[in-house]
């Protein structure tokens, strides 16, 4: 249990620039990782449990939530390397992007799974959580990694990352090799997920 392996890694930092948490429980000493996805996303949440699974000591469970929403989720045990990513991620009191962030593929492939879209001919990263600056980080780095052209992309009145023309055909043959089959949905073309008659986009 002293360190992740690449894949456990890259998993984390994936999940991380998505939807998943790392939080300290009262005051414990260590933090801990939580996965919380609809239960429509089971298939998901159990690929997560099982690469890591040596850290858990019980099973995902479903939890009825909000109206008609049922959550399926896991938490791992409070241990060291959740808190040195903590520390990374959590540092400013709220999550935030560690300036040494680097990703690989699979990375980019958690990433687009837990907070991903396509409308049309473009991908969007769902970034409105960070702060402007942090999105252009994340912009620079898509493109001195993996030669992703992105812009940010203006959801009412937050931003997010937009990926479109040959830099979004680069991304689905980068992400596609780890994408679940029971998310393939997101790589196809869906227009109503996104409203594009308000797009304002910035360089």
């Amino acid at each position: 249990m002293g360190s992740l392996t690449s894949a456990q890694d890259a998993i984390l930092i994936g999940s991380l620039l998505g939807d998943e948490t790392l939080r300290k429980q009262d005051n414990r000493k260590n933090a801990l990782l939580e996965v919380n996805h609809s239960y429509k996303q089971k298939e998901y949440v159990d690929w997560k449990f099982k690469n890591f699974e040596e850290f858990i000591l019980t099973m995902p469970k479903s939890r009825k939530g909000k109206g008609s929403r049922t959550a399926y989720r896991f938490t791992t045990q409070s241990l060291p390397i959740f808190t040195e990513y903590y520390y990374k991620f959590y540092s400013l009191g709220k999550k935030h992007i560690p300036i040494d962030l680097k990703l690989n593929s699979l990375s980019l492939a958690v990433w687009f799974m837990d907070d991903g879209a396509k409308s049309y001919s473009s991908f969007y990263l769902n970034t409105q959580q960070f702060s402007n600056s942090e999105q252009i980080f994340l912009l620079n780095l898509l493109k001195s990694t993996f030669g992703i052209i992105s812009k940010l992309n203006r959801d009412k009145q937050y931003y997010r990352l937009r990926i479109d023309g040959e830099s979004s055909i680069k991304m689905k043959k980068i992400i596609e090799p780890h994408i679940l089959p029971s998310l393939k949905y997101k790589l196809i073309n869906d227009p109503v997920t996104t409203e594009l008659k308000n797009e304002i986009l910035i360089l």
